[in-house]
């Protein structure tokens, strides 16, 4: 029989078996759709009259085929509801459905990710509103790979004076998150060497590495990132997170900051910055970004990941003059250019001042969160990194038994060990990585009686 489309509800694709008559082959094709997710559970199925009718079957056999694996528990049906299909036990269906997931952690204090529940969806839902009504409508046609230009004049003003970044529009290209710009800085410095931060995040290591460049560590210590290094390593680029240290939390000192910018314009070098968090400062006023002291040597790169959330997939880099057209070039090629609504509506709230409103109700709670922490773990824990940012380093002295320990309380935290160019060197800092920004807030206080109980402080 050959293959049909319904257009009734959902698009079904079936492949019946003539060969074992028209009811068993429809029975069949049905609950192999079901059993290997192709049906997934709650899919609302064709009327009987409809689907016999693409079928070329009639509606006894269409019904009797329903009616057999309604029996069989695949579909569920009630009258005047429709049929759909069933939600079936997980080891009733097949490993092509996907293996059984891992059980989900009771208390999530793993690094990387805002409270996504803070999310201002009324602000955005307004925003987005506004753009949508004044947009012309070439926002829809293919644009411009830099970003549209509304919201990198409003980043352009934004960042000069909430970051102390020089921005003009033309410098500016709009990615889809830092990851975007960090490949397309590879991309564009083809075959060159990336010093980076040794602890940092191994993911953006592997991204350097798959966009064509050589990656070396750059040793961080109590004064972040040992720039003095860099002339012996012979890096073309340096990859640093100057206002708030990952995983350490440190913020790099004034000294090390000038030796940076002096190695980028002595050898011709580029500093990549990486603002991730950069706008939550808690004890005084937030550190101006490195960019400001060298904008022809350094790339910077922020996001409105940790502001708003990872899924709108928002970024943005500030660029050297020399760097904007071959950047520009790559982001064509690589994606053409990013979602032109989520742009404007954000362009929107920044002009508004909605975007800075919400920036600061997130440091007035974060920052309440950073002090529960630190008042649940008290003086018998050293705890790093606490000045900025969403996560903190809590010192440990055996990070395995330390792990299992969480394990067994059910609790997901971050570990230093994970984070070392060479895992496994003896001698070294060992520590649990703690994010506070990731827990609900209902849940927030449980989540620190858990740590309390894992480090034996209560």
């Amino acid at each position: 029989m050959d293959d049909f489309w319904s257009g009734v509800g959902v698009d079904l694709h079936l492949e019946p078996d003539a060969s074992a008559g028209r009811r068993t082959g429809l029975e069949r094709a049905l609950r192999d759709a079901v059993r290997d997710g192709r049906l997934a559970p709650g899919t609302r199925l064709p009327a009987t009259r409809r689907l016999a009718a693409e079928l070329g079957v009639s509606r006894g056999t269409a019904k009797a085929a329903y009616d057999q694996l309604i029996a069989e528990g695949y579909l569920t049906a009630r009258q005047g509801s429709g049929t759909d299909v069933a939600a079936l036990p997980l080891d009733g269906v097949s490993a092509a459905a996907g293996a059984p997931r891992a059980r989900a952690p009771l208390f999530d204090l793993r690094p990387g990710s805002p409270d996504v529940g803070t999310f201002p969806a009324a602000a955005w839902l307004r925003a987005l509103r506004r753009a949508i009504a004044t947009a012309p409508s070439l926002a829809y046609d293919y644009g411009d790979p830099r970003g549209r230009i509304e919201l990198r004049t409003a980043l352009s003003g934004y960042l000069g004076r909430a970051r102390g970044v020089l921005a003009p529009p033309e410098r500016i290209v709009i990615t889809s998150g830092y990851v975007q710009g960090l490949a397309l800085l590879a991309r564009v410095l083809d075959g060159g060497t990336f010093a980076m931060e040794d602890p940092g995040l191994p993911f953006h290591r592997d991204v350097v590495r798959r966009g064509g460049g050589r990656v070396v560590p750059l040793p961080v210590d109590e004064r972040g990132a040992c720039a003095g290094r860099l002339p012996s390593v012979e890096a073309d680029a340096v990859v640093v997170t100057p206002a708030h240290q990952y995983p350490t939390g440190v913020t790099l000192h004034p000294e090390r900051r000038r030796a940076l910018t002096d190695w980028a314009r002595a050898r011709g070098g580029l500093i990549v910055e990486d603002d991730y968090d950069g706008e939550f400062r808690y004890d005084r006023q937030p550190v101006g970004a490195l960019q400001g002291m060298a904008p022809g040597q350094v790339a910077y790169l922020g996001t409105a990941s940790k502001t708003l959330g990872p899924a709108l997939r928002l970024g943005w880099m500030v660029l050297p003059p020399h760097l904007v057209d071959a950047v520009a070039d790559a982001k064509l090629h690589s994606d053409h250019h990013t979602e032109s609504i989520g742009q404007l509506a954000l362009a929107e709230m920044i002009n508004s001042h909605a975007y800075d409103r919400h920036v600061r109700a997130c440091r007035l709670r974060y920052r309440r969160r950073r002090d529960q922490l630190l008042g649940r773990l008290g003086a018998r824990q050293s705890v790093r990194g606490v000045a900025a940012g969403l996560h903190a380093l809590v010192e440990v002295p055996d990070e395995a038994k330390t792990l299992a320990r969480a394990a067994e309380e059910g609790l997901a935290v971050g570990y230093l060990g994970e984070h070392w160019h060479t895992p496994g060197d003896g001698g070294r800092t060992q520590g649990l990585v703690v994010g506070y920004g990731t827990p609900r807030e209902r849940v927030y206080p449980e989540a620190l009686e858990a740590l309390g109980r894992v480090l034996g402080s209560g």
